[in-house]
């Protein structure tokens, strides 16, 4: 009888555009092979001649980082079996067709996740044994999988924070909240490399590179090091932060309109950090990451947000008695809005219950374990006052919690108590609705309804375990506020006459009402109320006044009185940050009885209004024409004007072009012809920069349709 010949290897077919479709990673290519964990995939094999599962003997073995060791996690040896054995590495369910086999691989839900090198060695007895590579896969996590740490048991929910490629940031003041389109760009053919590149540069790698693919695994660790890592505070981060004016080395954080081009230049740079970054830089750039390694990730916007570096829970400001806001040596601040992140995962290292969306933060505020980076801090535990649970969750507590005490300064001393705000930070939490270009307010995630038993109760409770001490609030203190405060004989408020307009005056109303108060029940009262108007910025600081007016008041009891107050155009034409906000403060002195009330109003000046229309069907590979216009409404004209056009799905990269100058009142029209490459919904996200004005934004959802058959 002939004996058989020896098994040999003719050819491997990974099957990755099957595979990919089946582990939602298409949208990445189609070209090699991108799998999720604890999910099943099918190679096929071909032999010289038909496998025998009875004499032939196949074991696969798959590897990933520097030095694989099984006991490290990084190294998995399994057999070719009939059966899955276990919830272990795998090669089972195959199937014999003549020469070939189709063999079904399955990876654990605690599987390291990276790319690996896939090989099989074939034993025909105990002295013949032949090695063959098939090939390399990459490894994602799975929020499709109930085993898996990450796993979102919603599909809607799963296409909007893992297949969502574009979204909004949501910046400016809790009053006017700008929708910012965002190009997250994650299935980007590169960006994949791109991510496991960061993870190589951080310093756990570094340091010890394969006790850190052993914690691969671990969505936890995985978090914590991309936070540490999108910043460059500590490391080769992707960015380095500018919260100055001069942008002169890089690009204004404005001007970045999606991920893609700040992740190619940090790759393309050998790991320089990219000039400059925000908070919503930071923010968006980690969502493209997370997204893309298979966490479910939104980017979540707080107005008025606490940095609250003694954790005390209170922020002080400070106002002179012309009303002017003062800066402050500490380094507690409120921000007029901060950015960070929400990842979905279980929390193995916390007690029951704190499962679910998990804080976030890459902005560089603070250190967490010697790194500059924030999280996972679970919101539920924010929500319930738990912050002795990690990872820095007292901190953003503070961030949506602390009080705010304003106080009125006289030769650098503090005087009296002007405001004691207990509901004034955390205001609007905001993130982008389900399936909507709509905001969704989540402020009560964060916390009970502001001045409630409940959250005063979990207040108090997240007092003791901060400062060791039993907090409680003086009513007279909680009331106290700015116009209509306790005990005092007049009401003031501040509202805007008109719409404000950059590059127009701005005109104001003051409206002041006398009330009943102890000292003077009936009598007529005289304010002298100083105003100062100062350029507010990002970080809730402010620069030198740019106007300043004194109004003498006469208020008999029960009179309402309404004084008209001008702010001219040329008093903040060149003072503005590109934030383009003011803050107009008044502070009223009652010469009755040597007390003051303190009045704000923040205005924010509109950019003009961007219009982008698409006139036809738009279909992958046939030319989409786009008409773009733009309005200058200002009385000023926009010099050098430069358009950029980004849009995954649309567009390779960026289109950028050079708009010149824009004179008050006229319009420019752009047409420009775009080859849709990927079908779908997509977002077309447009920016006009110029000297005057660096953020005129405009975006236009389009849902692109697959080629037509020839």
């Amino acid at each position: 009888m002939d004996e058989v010949a020896a098994l040999e290897l003719r050819s491997v077919d990974l099957q990755s555009a099957k595979n990919n479709q089946e582990h939602h990673t298409q949208e990445m290519g189609l070209q090699r092979l991108i799998v999720r964990r604890s999910q099943s995939f099918t190679i096929q094999l071909h032999f010289n001649r038909p496998f025998h599962s009875k004499k032939d003997s196949i074991t696969f073995v798959a590897e990933t980082g520097p030095a694989p060791k099984e006991l490290l996690g990084t190294r998995a040896t399994f057999l070719l079996t009939q059966d899955r054995q276990g919830k272990g590495w795998s090669a089972s369910d195959f199937t014999v067709h003549a020469n070939s086999l189709d063999v079904s691989l399955f990876t654990p839900p605690s599987a390291v996740i990276g790319p690996y090198s896939l090989k099989m060695e074939i034993s025909q007895g105990p002295s013949h044994s032949t090695t063959h590579p098939l090939g390399t896969f990459i490894l994602l996590f799975n929020p499709w999988s109930a085993e898996d740490d990450v796993y979102l048991p919603s599909e809607t929910l799963l296409q909007e924070y893992i297949m969502m490629d574009y979204g909004f940031v949501y910046k400016g003041h809790e009053r006017f909240i700008t929708p910012w389109p965002w190009n997250y760009g994650q299935f980007e053919e590169d960006i994949i490399d791109i991510c496991f590149e960061i993870l190589n540069k951080s310093l756990y790698f570094l340091k010890n590179p394969s006790k850190d693919y052993s914690q691969r695994n671990d969505v936890v660790y995985i978090c914590r090091v991309v936070s540490a890592m999108i910043n460059s505070n500590d490391d080769s981060g992707v960015l380095q932060g500018n919260w100055g004016e001069d942008y002169s080395r890089g690009v204004s954080p404005l001007e970045w309109t999606g991920s893609v081009a700040i992740l190619r230049q940090w790759a393309a740079r050998g790991g320089q950090p990219v000039k400059y970054g925000q908070c919503w830089v930071f923010a968006a750039v980690m969502c493209t990451v997370m997204r893309c390694l298979g966490v479910p990730t939104r980017v979540v916007s707080n107005f008025r947000s606490a940095h609250n570096s003694d954790a005390n829970l209170t922020i002080d400001t400070y106002y002179d008695q012309h009303a002017e806001m003062l800066p402050t040596q500490k380094r507690d601040k409120i921000w007029n809005f901060h950015v960070w992140n929400e990842c979905w995962m279980i929390r193995k290292d916390l007690p029951p219950g704190y499962n679910g969306w998990q804080v976030l933060d890459p902005t560089p505020q603070q250190t967490s374990s010697g790194l500059f980076r924030c999280g996972p801090a679970s919101v539920k535990a924010i929500r319930e006052g738990e912050v002795h649970l990690p990872y820095d969750t007292p901190f953003v507590y503070a961030e949506v919690n602390a009080d705010e005490v304003v106080w009125l300064l006289k030769d650098g001393q503090a005087q009296e108590i002007l405001a004691h705000n207990t509901s004034s930070i955390g205001k609007e939490i905001s993130t982008k609705m389900v399936g909507s270009d709509q905001r969704q307010n989540i402020t009560s995630s964060y916390k009970y309804p502001e001045g409630s038993p409940e959250e005063r109760s979990v207040f108090m409770k997240a007092s003791q375990k901060m400062l060791g001490v039993r907090r409680t609030s003086s009513p007279f203190l909680d009331l106290l506020g700015s116009g209509g405060a306790v005990g005092q004989p007049a009401q003031l408020q501040l509202h805007l006459t008109r719409k404000p307009e950059w590059g127009q005056d701005l005109l104001l109303k003051l409206h002041a009402r006398r009330v009943a108060d102890r000292a003077h029940p009936q009598g007529p009262i005289h304010l002298v109320v100083g105003f100062c108007a100062q350029t507010l910025l990002h970080n809730g600081g402010t620069r030198q006044p740019l106007w300043r007016q004194k109004v003498h008041l006469t208020l008999d009891f029960g009179e309402d009185i309404q004084w008209p107050l001008s702010l001219p155009y040329n008093n903040y034409r060149n003072k503005l940050t590109d934030e383009k906000l003011i803050r107009v403060s008044g502070i009223a002195k009652v010469e009755e009885t040597g007390r003051f009330m303190l009045v704000l109003k923040d205005i924010s000046l509109e950019p003009p209004h961007l219009s982008i229309e698409v006139s036809e069907r738009a279909e992958v590979g046939k030319a989409l024409r786009v008409h773009i216009s733009l309005t200058n409404t200002l009385s000023v004209a926009l010099s050098h004007c430069t358009m950029v056009l980004e849009g995954s799905g649309l567009i390779n990269g960026q289109i950028s072009n050079d708009l010149g100058t824009l004179v008050a009142g006229h319009t420019i029209e752009i047409e420009v012809d775009l080859y849709p490459i990927k079908a779908g919904p997509r977002q077309l996200q447009v920016l006009v920069s110029s000297n005057e004005i660096k953020e005129i934004k405009g975006y236009k959802d389009i849902f692109v349709a697959a080629a037509r058959a020839p």
